[in-house]
C-alpha cells in the first residue's frame, strides 16, 4: 500500500532516510524538558467527544516516574519515515496526528503500537491542552501550506512546548531566524524570537522528496528561552508587530497612526500633541529594523 501524495494537504513525502534520521536526532530531550515534564500533574487522556478527535483506542498517561519520557508529538507524519527512528527512541512518549485517511490506514498497517498514540484529526483544532497535561515537544515534516499557522498554534502553547523541530520551505526558515535589518525579517520573526531560540540547522534539497518539490526545504529548531514575560502588554504588543508589518516598506507612522491616535483619545490629546508622539524617532524607522526588545519598547509607548 502506497499513500497518493495530495497537493490539497502540501504533502510531500520525505524519502532520504539519512535527512530523516537527521531530524530526529535533532530533537534534544535535556534535563530541563525532563524535568518539566516529570514535575506536570499527569492525569489519563480525557476521551474526546463525537466532534473531536479520533484517538485510535486511547491509553491512558504514563504513571510519574524518576526518568519519564517526555511526551512528543509528530505533526503529518505521511508514511512514516521520521516515525520510525522516533518509535526507537526511549527518551520520548511518541503521540501522532495526521488529518489525511490513507495516510493513518498506512501508519496502523505498517508500523506496530500505533493504537493509544495515533490521532486522526487537524492538528491547527487539536485541542492540545486535553491531550498534554503538562509539557510536550513537536517534531514533524510540516505541510507547506500550512506551516506559519502550525507556529501560530505553537505560540498559542508557548508556556507548554519548550522545543520544536520542524522541516518547512526554506523561505519560511529563513524568514524565522532572520534577524533584524533583512527584508525577510517579519512578524513570525519578532513574535517566535520573542519566546523562542531559533537555531537554522540545514537545507534539504528537492530530490529528497517524493514527489519533489519545486522549492528547498529546510529544518529549524525553536528553544524555549528564559523569558516568561514580554514587559508589555501581550495582545497589543502582536497588534503592534503585524499592524507596522502590514505596510512594512513605509515608515512606522504610516501603519501605526492608528494604534497612536486611539492613544491620543484615552488621554484627550490634541491633534499637536498627536504630532509630536508621531515624531519620534522611532516612528520614522520601518518594521525590520526593530529588535523583539525595541517592538516592546514601542508597544509600551502605545499604551
Amino acid at each position: 500500500m502506497e499513500v497518493r501524495a495530495k497537493k490539497a494537504l502540501g504533502q510531500h513525502f520525505l524519502t532520504d532516510q539519512k535527512v530523516a534520521r537527521a531530524i530526529v536526532d535533532a530533537l534534544e530531550i535535556g534535563a530541563g524538558i525532563c524535568s518539566q515534564t516529570a514535575s506536570a500533574s499527569l492525569r489519563p487522556l480525557p476521551q474526546p467527544s463525537a466532534a473531536g478527535p479520533s484517538l485510535l483506542s486511547g491509553r491512558g498517561w504514563p504513571e510519574v516516574c524518576e526518568h519519564m519520557p517526555v511526551p512528543v508529538l509528530e505533526v503529518g507524519p505521511g508514511m512514516g519515515v521520521l516515525t520510525q527512528y522516533l518509535l526507537e527512541r526511549e527518551d520520548i512518549d511518541l503521540k501522532l496526528v495526521e488529518i489525511d485517511t490513507e495516510s493513518v490506514e498506512y501508519l496502523l498497517t505498517h508500523f506496530q503500537g500505533m493504537q493509544g498514540r495515533l490521532m486522526e484529526a487537524d492538528f491547527l483544532t487539536l485541542p492540545l491542552e486535553r491531550i498534554f497535561p503538562g509539557d510536550f515537544c513537536v517534531i514533524g515534516n510540516f505541510p507547506y501550506n500550512i506551516s506559519s499557522q502550525i507556529f501560530f498554534k505553537v505560540l498559542d502553547h508557548k508556556d507548554h512546548i519548550p522545543q520544536v523541530v520542524g522541516m518547512v520551505q526554506k523561505e519560511v526558515a529563513e524568514r524565522i531566524a532572520e534577524k533584524p535589518g533583512s527584508k525577510t525579517y517579519g512578524i513570525l520573526s519578532v513574535l517566535l524570537q520573542a519566546w523562542y531560540d531559533i537555531e537554522y540547522l540545514f537545507t534539504v534539497g528537492s530530490g529528497c522528496f517524493a514527489p519533489p518539490p519545486k522549492v528547498e526545504s529546510a529544518v529549524i529548531r525553536l528553544r524555549r528561552n528564559g523569558r516568561t514575560d514580554l514587559g508589555c502588554d501581550e495582545k497589543l504588543f502582536k497588534t503592534v508587530v503585524k499592524t507596522a508589518f502590514g505596510q512594512r516598506r513605509k515608515m512606522m507612522r504610516n501603519p501605526l497612526k492608528p494604534l497612536a491616535a486611539a492613544k491620543a483619545t484615552r488621554e484627550g490629546w490634541s491633534a499637536e500633541e498627536l504630532a509630536a508622539f508621531l515624531s519620534q524617532p522611532v516612528f520614522s524607522q520601518r518594521p525590520e529594523q526593530l529588535s523583539v526588545e525595541d517592538f516592546v519598547a514601542l508597544t509600551n509607548l502605545l499604551a
